[in-house]
C-alpha cells in the first residue's frame, strides 16, 4: 500500500483544481517540504483541510505531479488503474477495427486520467512510456492492468526520465512475446519500419498521423517536395506515395539516412530516385538558395529545440527565421506545412510567428489547413498545454 500524505494548497490554485486542471505545480503548494519520496499518494486540500483531489508525487519537467481522481474514497491500485485503461482503450475501438492503420495511442496522459503514462499500441505489441519515477512505481500494476484488459501479443517500455543509470533494461522488453524488428506497421495504408527495442525513438511520431495523410492526398501530386528536419522520412514517404515528382529529405543526424531508405524501401519506393541528405538544415537553405532551388512543397517540422555545431534553434525564438528561410525557397503558390510539438505556447502565438515572417519579407499568404492532434491523443480542456501540436498549411500568395 502506497504512503498517502496530505499536501495543502494555496487559495490562488484551489479554483483550477475545483474545475479539473490536472498537474501538479509547485506554485500551488503550500508546504511542499513533504514531499519526500515519488510514487506517493498525494491528497490535495485546500487550507482549510477540505478535499479538493487525488493524486501522485513524480517529478517531471511540468510539474510535481498529476491528479487522478476527485473522489476521496478512490483508492489508486490495480483495479484503479484497470478501469482507466479499459475506458481509454473502448474510446480508441474504430482504431482497433481499422486494418489500414495498425500503431496508434491507446492511453495519452492526463488526457485519459493518469498524466505521465503513455501507451502506444504497435500491431498488437504494447509500449509503455513512463515519464517520472513517480509513475514508474506504479509499473506492477499497469502491466498486470494492460494483460487484463488488453490483448497484448508482448510489452515494451520506455524511461523518458533520467535514471542517473539506474534501471537498465537490456533491450526495453517487458514481457509477452519478443517482436522481430524491424516491424511493419500501417498508417493509412502506408508502411512504417518501427523498433520498439532501439533507444528512445522508434521510428515514426504517432501524432502526425492526419498531416501525413494530408500530404499524401491533397499537397503532393505531382509537386516537388522538401522535408527538412525529416528524421525517418514519414512525411516524404507520405509525399512520394501521393505522387510527388521527387522527395528531398534532409536531417543532422546520420542515422537519418538508413532509416529513410529503409521506409522507402517498405513501401516499395526506389530510395535511388529520391534525395537523402545528411546534412545541417540551415546550411542546406543557404546552398538551396546558392543553386536556385525551390520547391512546391516545405515541410518545417523542427525539434522544440536542437543545437549542431554552428545553429543553436529555439522554436520560440527562432520559428520565425526558420520560416523565412523556408519561404525564400518555396515556388510562388506553393505550399510551406509549419509544424511545432512544443507545449510552451498556443495556435494564435504560432500563428503570430508565420505572420511576422511574411510581413518581415512583404510577403502574401493564405492558411488553407491546420491541424493539432489525431483523436487518439485524447487532450483535457482544462488542460490546454496537452494540445501540444500545431500544424498549419501556409499556402504563399
Amino acid at each position: 500500500m502506497k504512503s498517502e500524505i496530505s499536501i495543502k494548497i494555496n487559495d490562488k490554485f484551489k479554483a483550477e483544481y475545483a474545475k479539473g486542471y490536472p498537474l501538479v505545480v509547485k506554485e500551488a503548494l503550500e508546504n511542499p517540504e513533504v514531499l519526500k519520496s515519488e510514487g506517493s499518494i498525494l491528497k490535495l486540500v485546500d487550507k482549510q483541510g477540505r478535499f479538493l483531489a487525488k493524486g501522485y508525487y513524480g517529478l517531471q519537467n511540468k510539474g510535481y505531479g498529476w491528479v487522478l481522481t476527485r473522489e476521496e474514497n478512490d483508492i489508486v491500485d490495480q483495479g484503479f488503474i484497470e478501469r482507466k485503461l479499459a475506458t481509454a482503450i473502448g474510446r480508441r475501438k474504430p482504431f482497433f477495427s481499422d486494418s489500414e492503420t495498425t500503431a496508434f495511442r491507446v492511453f495519452n496522459g492526463e488526457g485519459d486520467g493518469f498524466g505521465g503514462l503513455i501507451i502506444d499500441y504497435y500491431d498488437g505489441f504494447y509500449l509503455i512510456s513512463w515519464y517520472s519515477e513517480g509513475v514508474y512505481t506504479f509499473k506492477d500494476q499497469v502491466i498486470a492492468a494492460l494483460q487484463n484488459v488488453a490483448d497484448c501479443k508482448g510489452i515494451y517500455q520506455k524511461k523518458r526520465f533520467d535514471t542517473k543509470g539506474q534501471y537498465i533494461e537490456e533491450d526495453d522488453f517487458v514481457t509477452g512475446e519478443r517482436g522481430e524488428f524491424p516491424m511493419i506497421v500501417k498508417e493509412n495504408g502506408v508502411n512504417f519500419a518501427v523498433y520498439l527495442n532501439d533507444g528512445a525513438m522508434t521510428g515514426i511520431f504517432l501524432d502526425q498521423r492526419d498531416v501525413r495523410n494530408a500530404i499524401k492526398q491533397k499537397y503532393a501530386k505531382g509537386k516537388t517536395v522538401l522535408n527538412t528536419f525529416s528524421y525517418t522520412g514519414a512525411f516524404s514517404v507520405a509525399a512520394a506515395l501521393g505522387g510527388a515528382v521527387k522527395t528531398t529529405s534532409v536531417d543532422l543526424a546520420k542515422r537519418s539516412s538508413s532509416k529513410t531508405i529503409e521506409q522507402f524501401s517498405v513501401n516499395g519506393i526506389d530510395f535511388e530516385t529520391q534525395d537523402i541528405l545528411v546534412m545541417d538544415v540551415f546550411n542546406y537553405f543557404k546552398y538551396a538558395k546558392r543553386k536556385e532551388l525551390k520547391f512546391d512543397v516545405v515541410i518545417l517540422d523542427p525539434p522544440s529545440f536542437a543545437r549542431s555545431k554552428k545553429y543553436t534553434f529555439s522554436t520560440s525564438k527562432d520559428y520565425t527565421n526558420l520560416m523565412k528561410e523556408a519561404i525564400a525557397i518555396t515556388e510562388k503558390n506553393g505550399v510551406i506545412v509549419a509544424s511545432t510539438n512544443s507545449a510552451s505556447f498556443g495556435m494564435k502565438k504560432f500563428k503570430g510567428f508565420i505572420d511576422k515572417a511574411f510581413k518581415e519579407l512583404g510577403g502574401k499568404y493564405s492558411i488553407v489547413e491546420e491541424f493539432t492532434l489525431p483523436s487518439d491523443f485524447r487532450v483535457q480542456k482544462e488542460f490546454k498545454e496537452g494540445d501540444y501540436l500545431k500544424v498549419l498549411f501556409v499556402k504563399l500568395g
